[in-house]
């Protein structure tokens, strides 16, 4: 097997929301050949353009981004599909003798990159039900609490109002005996037995075996203001503008569809449920938007709190005038053996 340092260079700029990774990602796109790929669950969206700061037509034509626009809001779209698609565009930019530049604030999204996709059991409908049975009968937080009797660590990273994640943790338990922290750490020992060249290569790219990072030597980049304060002025500066730009008549469009409702993935993007509360009469205007600001701020919360546990990582600071200067420095003396001017 090729040395890890032999491996194609990809770059990952992350950061919370309104953090200024697309004006960077653009910028680096005039002094390096690189193409961007969007790490970003709402930007897949059609239609859904002023809600999830997506880029104009103008900056698109500039600096085209891969996985956006690929779906209808209706649609749904999995973590194991975004793998698929994203490594699919980033060999294709490789292959033009290109660099991948992935850009945006889905943190799952990134990490399965990083670190390949666990071999789960598939989903059991009896056993869904059965679990379904005993929150309608206990609620969710007593679910959470079964889960931490057999997957503590687990339970210590999946809240308990995450019914989705709590369900599928309990199902995988249930359906396989083995915890979902198990299955990732098989995961992790078979990612390191194949860069020791202990494990036969197809057999660990078998599907049943999960999915592997990407075959990338990854230059990580992580950008956001020091000063919490200033990224929570920059999100409410931003949701007033979303909102002076017609954000109300774009989920409006959305709700007046039929083709939408609140349980979709879509319609669970900060913002946009908020909007649509408003929209079902559930909460005032005024109420939309300081919650649409405070969503907003907590989801900012979480993406730093993923972003700090990330390692071997360049933080930059939003505004800094020397930003773009410190990124091209990093990016540079980690891709020398491509050309890059």
């Amino acid at each position: 097997m090729a040395s890890k340092n032999l491996l194609p260079p990809a770059i990952f700029l992350m950061g919370p929301t309104a953090s200024g990774k697309t004006d960077l990602a653009m910028k680096l796109t005039e002094h390096l050949p690189v193409e961007i790929v969007s790490v970003d669950s709402a930007l897949i969206y059609k239609g859904m353009n002023i809600g999830t700061a997506k880029p104009n037509a103008a900056e698109l034509a500039k600096s085209p981004h891969r996985l956006i626009n690929i779906l209808e809001p209706h649609e749904t779209y999995s973590v194991a599909r975004f793998y698929k698609d994203a490594l699919r565009e980033m060999k294709a930019i490789t292959a033009a003798g290109k660099i991948p530049l992935c850009v945006g604030g889905t943190m799952l999204y990134f990490r399965v990159l990083k670190e390949g996709i666990a071999a789960m059991p598939a989903a059991d409908k009896r056993v869904r039900e059965e679990i379904n049975a005993l929150a309608d009968k206990h609620g969710w937080p007593f679910v959470h609490q079964e889960l931490a009797k057999v997957d503590p660590k687990a339970a210590e990273r999946i809240k308990p109002t995450d019914q989705q994640r709590v369900q599928r943790a309990l199902e995988v338990y249930r359906v396989s005996g083995s915890t979902m922290t198990e299955h990732w750490a098989k995961q992790a020992l078979k990612a390191e037995q194949k860069e020791t060249g202990n494990v036969d290569k197809d057999d660990y790219t078998n599907p049943k075996d999960g999915l592997p990072p990407v075959p990338y030597r990854l230059i990580n980049l992580a950008i956001s203001p020091r000063d919490r304060s200033v990224l929570h002025e920059r999100i409410a500066q931003r949701f007033e503008s979303m909102l002076a730009s017609g954000f109300e008549q774009e989920v409006k469009s959305l709700y007046d569809s039929g083709l939408v409702d609140a349980t979709m993935p879509s319609m669970r993007s900060v913002g946009y449920r908020q909007m649509w509360d408003y929209l079902a009469g559930n909460l005032s205007y005024a109420e939309m938007s300081e919650r649409g600001v405070i969503a907003t701020r907590q989801l900012a919360k979480r993406q730093l709190t993923w972003l700090r546990a990330w390692s071997d990582t360049l933080w930059l600071e939003t505004g800094n005038k020397n930003i773009l200067d410190k990124a091209l420095k990093k990016i540079r003396s980690t891709t020398i053996d491509v050309c890059i001017s």
